[in-house]
């Protein structure tokens, strides 16, 4: 039965979900892969821009570094000599700026139109709200070593520059950077619609094989199923020709023929559920949904009573859907089964109708064991079962709930279902009414 098992736990819209979680999936760790990328290129870049603008500005400050001495002698007016400024060769007026000041941080001089009104501060600086980037050294007199003789502080060089040019240079990165990696998560989407298509394609062909065999071995196992149930009903129908000790194997014989003729059955209705190409053969006549329940909770009162559980219900007439009486009075025995089955002693199991406005809502309530949030989104797996809420049950193969939801779909409809534990559940069938 593995093929059966395997068979349950891939539908045709299953494949559809398969098919877009594996597209998520490759586009998210693409996604991922260039952000991690553009991030890495934009960290480098623009620690490669401001280095370059650190050593332009440190050169510049280390060759003002000489005229510090004439400064602090002759003031502002030994600037006005250019044919002796050696820095003259590296300075842009337009966008940098060179201070002199003394030992105590009090300035002596300025060339160019930046001008901070804050103290040196030796190393280097970024002011974010005037987008300016300083470098400060110091100068001492004397050589600066392991002498006897000290080095004296003489004063300080602060070279500044604005960084509008290297912002507006971040800004074409990240623009170029964005609408790249756009471009190409979308090429990256094209191209993972197909290669899901085609890592997705041979899965498809195995489990529409898998099908096929599920249905075809599921018709063709009705016909020697029937033998068996026939012979063995021509057998118990006389038992003066059965030796006494053979009476029970006989009875265990017709049980396990009626249990997978049901089997065969349920797994024979799935099968074309599943199949696009072969639609499930339902009638469409006119069922009143009041009738039909009635009928159903008629059958299992004997059961319920039983089980001393009260049977309520609520139900509203005149209401009728277009489909397949036989089908849709399985799902709502399926339901109720379930709910008389899960439910213990002096439990109430409530069946109810709803109108909305072109809807009908049906709700099989119940006061049982209820079932775990975490495992309500398995609940409708074929040949599933809850360890500890479903263990106690002898009968059924975990399809009822299955073949409900299919029986469902098939009516256009839907079933949805919640649930606690040690309070009960409540399943709901939306079935779309005539207009």
């Amino acid at each position: 039965m593995v093929w059966v098992i395997a068979l349950n736990k891939i539908t045709k819209p299953g494949f559809d979900h398969l098919r877009w979680r594996l597209l998520l999936f490759y586009l998210t760790a693409m996604a991922m892969i260039l952000g991690v990328a553009a991030v890495g290129v934009y960290v480098f870049f623009t620690r490669s821009l401001y280095r370059q603008l650190d050593d332009k500005l440190l050169t510049l400050a280390q060759a003002a570094t000489p005229s510090l001495t004439e400064v602090r002698n002759q003031g502002v007016f030994h600037l006005g000599r250019v044919d002796e400024i050696p820095w003259l060769d590296l300075f842009k007026r337009d966008q940098q700026s060179l201070e002199w000041f003394s030992p105590k941080g009090q300035l002596l001089a300025k060339e160019g139109t930046i001008l901070l009104a804050l103290p040196p501060q030796v190393g280097s600086q970024t002011f974010k709200r005037a987008s300016i980037y300083t470098v400060t050294i110091p100068v001492y007199r004397g050589k600066r070593g392991f002498s006897a003789a000290r080095p004296q502080l003489i004063g300080y060089i602060r070279a500044s520059q604005s960084t509008k040019e290297v912002d507006n240079l971040q800004d074409k990165l990240r623009w170029g950077l964005g609408v790249g990696g756009a471009m190409a998560l979308g090429f990256v989407g094209i191209s993972g619609i197909w290669l899901t298509q085609k890592a997705i394609e041979p899965i498809e062909q195995s489990f529409q094989q898998l099908k096929q065999f599920t249905a075809d071995a599921s018709h063709e196992l009705r016909s020697p199923l029937t033998v068996i149930k026939t012979s063995v009903g021509v057998i118990q129908n006389h038992p003066e020709r059965v030796h006494p000790l053979n009476t029970k194997k006989v009875s265990a014989i017709a049980s396990a023929t009626n249990q997978m003729t049901h089997l065969v059955a349920d797994l024979l209705l799935l099968a074309r559920s599943d199949s696009a190409s072969a639609a499930p053969i339902v009638e469409s006549v006119p069922v009143f949904l009041d009738k039909l329940l009635q009928e159903r909770l008629d059958l299992l009162d004997p059961q319920a009573q039983a089980k001393k559980i009260t049977l309520k219900s609520n139900l509203l007439p005149e209401l009728f859907v277009i489909g397949d009486p036989s089908q849709l009075a399985r799902l709502f025995s399926n339901l109720l089964e379930n709910a008389l089955q899960y439910t213990p002693a002096q439990g109430t199991v409530t069946l109810s109708m709803v109108r909305l406005r072109r809807s009908v809502v049906v709700r099989v309530e119940d006061t049982g064991i209820g079932i775990a949030p975490e495992r309500l989104q398995y609940i409708f797996q074929r040949f599933w079962r809850a360890d500890k809420a479903r263990a106690h049950r002898t009968v059924g193969l975990g399809l009822g709930l299955a073949i409900s939801q299919a029986i469902a779909h098939n009516h256009g409809g839907k079933i949805t279902v919640s649930s606690q534990v040690g309070a009960g559940s409540c399943f709901r069938v939306h079935l779309p009414l005539v207009r």
